[in-house]
C-alpha cells in the first residue's frame, strides 16, 4: 500500500484541526476516511515534525531488533535440536 502523506503533511493537517477546522471538513478536503484521521490524531496528535521523525526511526529500530531476536531464537532452537540428537 502506498503511503500518501508524509509525517510533515499529517502533522500540518492535525494542526489545522487544532486551529479550529472541523474534522469533517479536513476529511473531505484531503480525501481521507474519518478512521484515518482519528488514527493519525491518536498517533501524531500534539507532535512536532522532529518528534514524528524520531518516532519513525524508533519504530524501524524496534522492527530490526525484533527480527534479530527471532533469528537468534531460531538459531538457539536449531542448536539445541542438534545437540539433543548428538547426545
Amino acid at each position: 500500500m502506498k503511503v500518501r502523506f508524509t509525517e510533515e503533511q499529517i502533522i500540518k493537517i492535525l494542526k489545522e484541526h487544532a486551529g479550529g477546522k472541523r474534522a469533517a471538513d479536513i476529511v473531505r478536503e484531503y480525501n481521507i476516511t474519518e478512521q484515518t484521521f482519528y488514527r493519525w490524531k491518536s498517533k501524531y496528535g500534539g507532535m512536532e515534525v522532529n518528534e514524528a521523525k524520531r518516532l519513525k526511526q524508533l519504530e524501524e529500530e524496534n522492527r530490526r531488533l525484533k527480527e534479530l531476536v527471532a533469528d537468534l531464537t531460531l538459531d538457539n532452537h536449531i542448536l539445541k535440536d542438534v545437540l539433543s540428537k548428538n547426545g
